[in-house]
Order: structure tokens, then sequence, then C-alpha cells
């Protein structure tokens, strides 16, 4: 009998070991194949306990089955269930087609695993220790599982097509020669990216990947020391919510929950910077306690993304930076501590329609906020404030916040405009406080019309002139346009002279900065 009649008709090659003769027949039955001892501790893919010729099966004995495998038996349907084994030499299906299923428990590679171009319809790998994943361009109609499991030197999915579900939860991945952990730049996942509790040792590379439903990091730890970023996803895309919220230890099952009372708690957090320029969310970007570490170069960068709700309820980053420029938001969820300090936040061209505020944020903060983010004087931040709060019914802290853009719109004039500038805010705030002027104007008025009270100018022309009337005197000198009948029939000299100028200048100045409030008022309308 020829060795490939024997493998057509289901008998195994006659040179497998004892180990590779069970998995071709447990391949046949469709049944789990597994070679653990039962000790956890030399069953531990990752310890050093060494795993004998008894757990081991070549590479290319695998590769034969799921390429090119035995019929099943009858009534069964063939594939590949692995617990404990050791796979030796490298494991390559490069540009392969997989029919059956493939699901590997606690199983230990020697070599990487090559899988670029590689069609299979499910793949899982769960807690396993793999030198390296290459798996460029690789195409499943299912999942692709590779929960637990430890990468020495990184994997890459570049441009890999997942037909459902990504899983990554609690892997652990340590960078490759590039510096990268994982690379999954143009990577297509048709439902769930979830990443939870993964520890990435390099940068996470997902440069304009698509996520048809949601990305999930929470509790995930994302580490770079060695370059500038940690997540490097510019052009991201996610149907509904990227979370880098926390995560309950301990249960599969807490995943989008409210875990229970008792259950530790691991956050996001990220040593390195966060790259997700021109990125769209679906439903939102949830940042709920994250914690970001950056050094002074190390930025998390937002610029030009859109999405209808970001919650940024992280820790504020005490050094580096955080980005919004141009990012287009419907609902900021914010609270007061979660922002970073003046000169390290940017918002030019940011746009928000409604603020959600989590817990106590008054104006005054908020005020800070803005002016943390404009180092020079820019009047766009404060506008759009202005416009959300009036929109949402606020309108005297909008016009608290136009106020502020005047006061710091005058930090920049020449000395004598500045001087202006101050004697506007004293006397009727800019405007804005119309109320003030009213106030001005009456008790100038008043003071006026005592101090006249005490004069007795002559007529400039004989008989021809009104009743001396000190109270319509002050108040035709205060009203620079009105002609009352009073001024211009009375000689004044000396100090009534002086008090006289100095009414007509206050009641222009009163005019004037009532007449500017006005015009905005009416063009706001």
């Amino acid at each position: 009998m020829t060795e490939g009649a024997g493998i057509r008709d289901g008998d195994p090659p006659d040179d497998l070991t004892a180990a590779e003769i069970g998995m071709w027949q447990a391949f046949r039955n469709g049944s789990v194949y597994d070679l653990s001892s039962g000790d956890t501790v030399v069953d531990d893919p990752h310890g050093g306990h060494p795993w004998l010729e008894e757990r081991t099966v070549r590479a290319r004995i695998v590769c034969w089955l799921l390429l090119d495998g035995p019929p099943a038996l009858a009534g069964r349907v063939s594939s590949l269930k692995l617990v404990g084994v050791r796979i030796a030499d490298t494991m390559d299906l490069a540009g392969g087609t997989v029919v059956p299923y493939v699901e590997m428990r606690g199983c230990r590679f020697d070599r990487e695993v090559l899988l670029p171009e590689a069609r299979f319809t499910t793949v899982r790998l769960v807690d396993c220790a793999v030198p390296r994943l290459e798996a460029a361009r690789v195409h499943t109609e299912g999942d692709l599982h590779l929960p637990r499991c430890r990468f020495h030197n990184g994997a890459r999915l570049t441009d890999a097509h997942i037909g459902t579900d990504l899983l990554l939860n609690q892997a652990i991945v340590y960078r490759d020669r590039s510096g990268r952990s994982i690379a999954a730049d143009g990577i297509s996942v048709g439902q769930d990216l979830q990443a939870e509790m993964l520890e990435s040792h390099g940068e996470l590379s997902l440069r304009g990947a698509s996520i048809g439903v949601s990305l999930s990091l929470r509790g995930a730890r994302l580490v770079n020391p060695y370059t500038r970023l940690a997540l490097n996803a510019p052009q991201l895309t996610v149907g509904r919510t990227l979370y880098m919220t926390p995560a309950g230890v301990g249960s599969p099952m807490l995943s989008g929950r409210t875990p229970a009372r008792g259950t530790r708690i691991q956050r996001f957090a990220c040593q390195g910077g966060v790259r997700l320029d021109d990125g769209r969310f679906g439903d939102a970007v949830d940042l709920e306690r994250a914690r970001f570490t950056f050094t002074d170069e190390q930025e998390l960068s937002l610029r030009r993304i859109q999405t209808p709700e970001l919650r940024f309820l992280g820790e504020g980053p005490e050094r580096g930076g955080v980005v919004l420029s141009g990012a287009r938001v419907v609902n900021l969820m914010d609270r007061a501590d979660a922002w970073p300090g003046p000169g390290l936040l940017h918002m030019g061209g940011f746009t928000y329609e409604n603020l959600v505020p989590r817990g106590p944020f008054p104006l005054e903060r908020r005020l800070e906020w803005v002016a943390a983010a404009t180092a020079e004087y820019n009047p766009e931040p404060y506008e759009r404030l202005a416009s959300v709060l009036r929109a949402g019914g606020e309108d005297e802290d909008a016009r608290e916040v136009l106020l502020a853009k005047q006061r710091r719109r005058r930090e920049t004039l020449p000395p004598a405009a500045k001087l202006w500038g101050y004697a506007q805010d004293w006397m009727v705030a800019y405007g804005y406080r119309p109320g003030r002027a009213a106030v001005w104007m009456a008790v100038l008025w008043a003071a006026g019309s005592v101090a006249f009270a005490y004069a007795d100018p002559p007529p400039i022309k004989g008989a021809e002139h009104p009743a001396w009337n000190p109270p319509l005197f002050a108040l035709d000198l205060l009203l620079p346009v009105i002609e009352l009948g009073q001024v211009g029939f009375w000689q004044l000299s000396g100090a009534w002279q002086w008090l006289a100028a100095a009414m007509i200048l206050l009641g222009w100045i009163l005019a004037t900065t009532v007449a500017t409030g006005a015009t905005r008022l009416l063009r706001r309308n």
C-alpha cells in the first residue's frame, strides 16, 4: 500500500510518532486531543517546565492535516482540537485554504506561526505561547480568537479580514524588531474587536482599521517607552463605540456591565502617546477613568475625529498634551479634573453642540478650561462655548463667557486701547451688563444735580435763556445726542467748566458701550 493511498483511506503515514497518530485519529473523529498532565504548573504553556516528546507533534503534520487531511469518520466532522500540545518547528500555512475548524488551547509553539494570505472558517488559539504570529492578509469567515496568548516577538495582522469577531482579551504581546507589538494596519473586522485587559509592550498600530461594531480596550495596558506612540490608530473607523474604560478582573462576563460588588477593577492605562486623528466613531469615544502617562513630547491626539459623543472622563495628564483641533462632537461629556492644565490643551476648530458635565463644573472652571486651550488669544473657543450655553438657555453664563473673551483680548492691545478697555470694563462691562450703565447714569445724574445746585452761572445772551434747572442741566450734559434746552445757554467757568466736560465725556463712554452691547444683542438675535 502506497503512502498516498493510505492517507486517502484515512490511515496515518508510517513515520508518525505516537503523539501524532493520536492527533491524526482525533482529527478524523472531530474530538479534542488532550495531552495535558493535569498538573497546572507543568501544563502552563508560558512556564519553564519542559514538554517532552510524548507531548510533541511536528508542525508539518499539523499543516498536513489542515490542508490535505484524511476524511472524517462516518457521521463525524473533521476538526483539529488540541489541548496541552507542543508544536515543533515552524507552522507554515501561508496562502493555504483551511476548511476544518481549528482550536488550540494551552499549546506551546517552538517557532513562529505563519498564516499570511491563508483562508480559514474559524481559528481559536487560547492561552497559547507563540514566538510570533505572521498573519498579514489572513481571511476568516468567522472568528479569530487569540485570548490569553503570549506573543514574544509581536503579531502581524496587516490588512487581515475577520468575518465576525477578533478577540485579544488578556493577551500579552511584546514588540518586534520594528518596535510594534501588534501591527494591524488596514485590518477589517466584521463585528467586535475585543482587546480587554490586553498587555501591549510596544506600539499597537491600527492605522486605517475598520471595526464593524465596537472596539473594546477595557482594562488594557499599553506601554511603549521605546518610541513616541503606544496606540497609533489614525483614520480608524468604528461602527459604534471605542471603549478605553475599566474592566472587572476575574469574570469573562463583565464586558460592558457594571461589575458585581467586590470585583477588582482594572483601569485602561496608557504609557505613551495615543493617535486617533481623523477617526470616525458611530456612537461614542469613551475614556471614563482612563489614565494616560505622557512625556513632554507625547499627547492624546484626537485631531478631526467625528463622533456623536465624547466621554472625556479620565484622569487629566500631568505632562504631554491633549489635542482636539478640528474635532466634531455632538455631546461633550466631561469632568472638571479630566482636562490638563494651561498650555497642554489645544482646541482650535473644535466644535461641540452640547455640554454634559459629570459632577460640578462651575463657570469659573469652564473659563479656565477655555483659557488653558488658548496660550495666545483666540476668540473661537470663547464664542463656541457662549453659543452652546446660549442654546441651552443659559444666557447669563453666555454673556460672562463673552465678557471673559473681551478681557482676554484686552491683554493683546496697545497701552492706549488697553486703558480704554479697562474703562469700558469698569463702567459697563463692555456692554454685557447694561444694567450697570443705568446705575452709573443715575449716580452721575444725582451727583451732577447736587453739584450744579451750588452753581449760579450767568446766561450767555442776557434775557434769552430758560430758567436755571440743575437736574435738567446735568442730564443734558450726560445725554450726548438728545437736546434738553439747558446746555448752550449758560456760561460756565473754572471748576464748573471742568465738571461739565467730565460729564460730557462720561456720557459718551456710557452711550458708546451701551450701543456696542445693543449691536451685539441685535446681531445675535
